[in-house]
């Protein structure tokens, strides 16, 4: 029963998220393409929001990290290094009888077909997960590339740079969100596992005296940010102690999340060691060693990784915030018989504050608010259908506050503002409502 009301939340998120705009499948006129996702207009504002969000929290609130924006094809000797070309794989296998493929540790059987149960399966085989590309006029050996798989290996190469360019000293740290590829066997799950999809991520350095005091900081650090930013729940979310460590790491924990399809992985922090800048210092030639010129000793950093995908983050907070209200909706009196809202936070929810006008009489006045609010917050301006639907349509995408203009609204300079979660009103003066919104919103 469980597993059935968990498939049926996936199958709820999945429909709103394409009736509303958030995410549909990639080219999906021709049949869509399997493991690519396309953001619409509230999808690209949450994502944006929520990117900005993570920065602002890792890059912008810290004197000691700072960012970049690095190419997503690299020199291929890059993922050489990185042990990408020659152990970035998967065990996969074929079914003879229906031309399904698998990865092997994702069957529940690995001698028996999951689509049509048969035993006729070929032998497991190594299957690279980089996509291929090939830079210049020739498609041959010497003009191979890769579309990256990570974003932390470009801030392995560009740490010197970067330490120079910006005059850091140990400990810092280099952030950068963006684009890395897959070439999955078998993307599932909405945007949970496919081939396209944005990382956020943190390669933080220093000593390595220093290295597990800042692996334990950072943890915190994580750990907090989803307690306290993006608001989730006790029981949506626990720590993933590894046993088992990569040869060069030396601790490592995943922040898991109760998906509608079980737990999963949304974020990782590793004490990845020396290995990194060792490994592009070994094959480039170049020395990336670190100089203290305070002390004159000489050494090779150690790294504390942060690292989050986007796309997984936006799904975690979409299924903690879905919920259905019964109650509400008798109380308001309307027609359907289920108040689907988002409870978003509202420093990410798509649009925070909807302005909406009672009757279209009032849209003149109306839209010039509106217009003044869109300066400061992500706005929309909602006329079309009774007060009621509009409502429902904002708690629908998860906008924290609406804002009805009435008839009394020319007479008190005052207006309604409805809030989502708990659906009081409250009437508020015009000249004190940028700040009002600015203080709820910021709470």
């Amino acid at each position: 029963m469980a597993e059935e009301k968990d498939n049926a939340l996936m199958e709820k998120i999945v429909s709103l998220c394409k009736r509303r705009g958030f995410v549909f499948q990639s080219s999906e006129i021709y049949g869509g393409f399997n493991g690519f996702w396309d953001y619409g207009p509230y999808g690209c504002r949450m994502k944006r929001a929520i990117e900005n969000l993570w920065w602002h929290e890792m890059v912008e609130t810290r004197d000691n990290v700072e960012g970049l924006d690095s190419t997503i094809i690299c020199h291929p000797m890059v993922w050489k290094a990185s042990g990408h070309v020659d152990q970035f794989s998967d065990l996969m296998t074929d079914c003879k009888d229906c031309k399904s493929r698998f990865r092997v540790d994702q069957m529940e059987d690995p001698t028996t077909c999951s689509n049509c149960g048969s035993k006729n399966l070929t032998e497991p085989r190594e299957f690279n997960l980089m996509l291929q590309t090939y830079v210049g006029p020739v498609f041959d050996d010497e003009h191979k590339a890769y579309l990256r798989a990570e974003t932390c290996q470009p801030i392995f190469v560009d740490f010197n740079q970067i330490r120079v360019a910006s005059r850091q000293k140990l400990p810092f740290g280099i952030a950068q969100v963006g684009k890395s590829f897959r070439n999955e066997i078998n993307p599932r799950n909405f945007t949970f596992r496919s081939r396209e999809f944005t990382q956020m991520e943190m390669e933080f350095f220093c000593e390595e005296a220093q290295g597990m005091e800042f692996f334990e900081y950072w943890k915190e650090q994580r750990i907090n940010y989803y307690k306290n930013k993006l608001k989730f729940k006790d029981d949506f979310f626990r720590i993933y102690v590894h046993e088992k460590l990569a040869h060069y790491a030396k601790a490592a924990i995943d922040i898991e999340v109760k998906f509608p399809f079980g737990w999963g992985e949304l974020e990782g922090v590793h004490h990845r060691g020396t290995w990194d800048l060792s490994q592009h210092s070994k094959f480039s030639g170049q020395n990336l060693e670190y100089m203290d010129h305070d002390t004159g000793r000489k050494f090779m950093p150690t790294c504390i990784e942060t690292s989050v995908g986007l796309d997984r983050t936006f799904l975690a907070v979409l299924a903690n915030a879905y919920d259905e209200d019964k109650a509400a909706t008798q109380k308001e009196g309307m027609d359907e018989d289920v108040r689907i809202v988002l409870h978003l936070p509202a420093t990410i929810a798509p649009i925070q504050v909807a302005v909406l006008p009672l009757s279209k009489k009032l849209n003149e006045n109306a839209e010039k608010l509106y217009k003044e609010l869109n300066e400061h917050f992500r706005c929309e301006f909602d006329v079309t259908g009774s007060i009621g639907k509009r409502y429902r349509r904002q708690d629908e995408i998860g906008t924290p506050f609406c804002v009805t203009f009435d008839f009394e609204s020319a007479a008190d300079n005052a207006v309604t503002v409805r809030h989502r979660d708990s659906m009081e009103q409250e009437r508020v003066s015009i000249d004190s409502l940028n700040k009002y919104l600015q203080d709820k919103i910021n709470e």
